[in-house]
């Protein structure tokens, strides 16, 4: 792409916050400011105007406005919501947020919350959750990567991370239902996580381009990020696991990045996909029994070629549940990212954080 290590050059402001926000939440975001550390305690080492106001949580009766102008979000609110360069009808609910998904079922509004609210929770401790993967000078000559970003929700520090990539047909991006709940779970077990937003509407080597250059901005600010940059995974649903799929089949390099480092692990939510590199990750892929956009049969290919390949799969068919599902919140699909997250931690290399117990693999298919 013709881009140096300028172009991911993070601030000393956001550099000043990252630090003291990985400090509250290693020590625990409520205690953070009674600890005390050799130069001074942890509220000390920022001033008065570092400190986001005190907000209040994001609830089902709040209206997609009140999100919007939300104080710790809006400077990137954007990038949150599922459509890019939209008029949303501000007094919608959010109680409605799943109008706005119409490719994605069993939309838990409690899930959406929480992951909303914790990127409020992270801002408001300090930590810059909303990163820009392209530079001002890059987004000033093509107006389309303002679509891109990238938001952090961090786990242990020195941990491996994940790029999700959420789905939407490549027209919107499903962050609040396929990203933001995913990153929680993973940085709640320790993993480092990060959803990529993208462009939309260009198809999916476009939307490639950005999560590989995703991969390049975490891998470029990996000790200011505190993130381990062997042994990281890349996920994705629906279109995001193609975006997921060829950066693992092909590298992020194959889709301009300058990164040549493969993920070790790649998951996979309901998709069909066929292209197949020389040599492939070991592979989590899921589906729904009852996915009639992917169904469990068009996505069988894919796990028969891998395996021909001799790479470690996981396939699982969840009964009575559509295309779409997320995290699976009250389905038959629950605890479903924990169990990718533990097919992940079992082909981390040797050196890695241990996070989760050891893996069990269990494969269902029809």
């Amino acid at each position: 792409m013709g881009y140096s290590k300028s172009d991911f050059r993070i601030s000393k402001h956001s550099l000043k916050r990252l630090a003291i926000a990985m400090t509250c939440l290693t020590i625990g975001l409520g205690e953070a400011a009674a600890q005390e550390s050799p130069g001074g305690d942890v509220s000390s080492q920022s001033t008065a105007s570092d400190a986001p106001p005190i907000t209040v949580p994001l609830t089902g009766e709040s209206t997609i406005g009140e999100l919007l102008s939300h104080p710790a979000l809006r400077t990137f609110t954007t990038h949150i919501l599922p459509w890019a360069n939209r008029n949303y009808q501000e007094d919608m609910p959010l109680t409605q947020i799943a109008r706005l998904l119409p490719y994605h079922s069993d939309v838990n509004l409690e899930t959406v919350l929480s992951g909303l609210n914790r990127l409020i929770e992270l801002q408001q401790h300090g930590a810059p959750v909303f990163h820009e993967i392209y530079s001002e000078e890059e987004r000033a000559r093509r107006s389309d990567l303002d679509e891109a970003g990238l938001f952090f929700f961090p786990g242990k520090p020195g941990a491996p991370f994940a790029i999700i990539a959420p789905g939407g047909g490549f027209s919107y991006v499903g962050s609040v239902h396929e990203g933001f709940p995913y990153a929680m779970v993973l940085a709640e077990l320790g993993f480092n996580a990060f959803v990529v937003t993208y462009r939309t509407g260009q198809g999916g080597q476009v939307a490639t381009q950005d999560m590989a250059r995703a991969v390049d901005y975490v891998m470029a600010n990996s000790t200011v990020l505190q993130v381990a940059t062997d042994g990281y995974s890349v996920w994705g649903s629906s279109a995001g696991a193609r975006m997921a799929a060829y950066i693992g089949s092909h590298g992020p390099d194959a889709f301009g990045a300058n990164t040549t480092k493969r993920p070790s692990t790649v998951v996979m939510a309901y998709t069909s996909h066929r292209d197949i590199g020389e040599t492939e990750p070991p592979t989590y892929v899921i589906v729904g029994e009852r996915d009639g956009i992917a169904p469990p049969s068009s996505m069988q290919p894919r796990v028969t070629a891998l395996k021909k390949l001799g790479t470690d799969v996981a396939f699982r068919v969840v009964p009575d549940i559509g295309h779409g599902f997320g995290a699976g919140t009250n389905t038959p699909a629950e605890g479903w990212i924990r169990e990718a997250a533990s097919f992940w931690q079992a082909h981390l290399p040797e050196n890695s954080h241990r996070l989760l117990p050891a893996h069990q693999n269990q494969e269902t298919s029809n």
